[in-house]
């Protein structure tokens, strides 16, 4: 879901041009290795021409993490963190409090976390996003 965060309001192109060494900067998005990054690594990585440099989002992409693991602490897996939400709705209004940068397209890729329940997001996905959602299953 990392992907997501880089690609709000940015250029698909230019996230997918940075994506291969951003991958390497958040250590292959391991989330564990991602919620333990210091503000001195960010710090460096708003330096690093190679990647995406808004911290923003830096910032957001760790914050997402710890949020990640704290849930599968707090629920011990993502199926109980969902059955704990009446509907998609109430769902969807605790991820957004709780993510960064969720934005639709994070919606879009709540199956990678797990989620099998319906409705679906309604919102249709342009093709670059349904290329993203592709590239990002496949853990490009």
């Amino acid at each position: 879901m990392s992907k997501v965060v880089f690609q709000s309001r940015m250029s698909y192109k230019i996230v997918e041009s940075k994506w291969p060494v951003t991958r390497e900067a958040f250590h292959d998005f391991d989330a564990a290795k991602l919620a333990g990054m210091t503000l001195a690594e960010i710090d460096g990585l708003t330096e690093d021409t190679r990647v995406i440099r808004n911290r923003r989002k830096l910032e957001a992409v760790v914050s997402n993490a710890q949020t990640l693991l704290q849930i599968e602490v707090e629920f011990s897996d993502f199926q109980a963190y969902f059955r704990s939400h009446g509907d998609f709705p109430s769902l969807v209004k605790d991820l957004r409090r709780r993510l960064k940068f969720l934005g639709e397209m994070g919606l879009l890729l709540l199956p990678a976390l797990g989620w099998r329940g319906s409705p679906a997001p309604r919102k249709v996905a342009s093709q670059s996003q349904k290329t993203m959602i592709c590239l990002v299953n496949k853990g490009k």
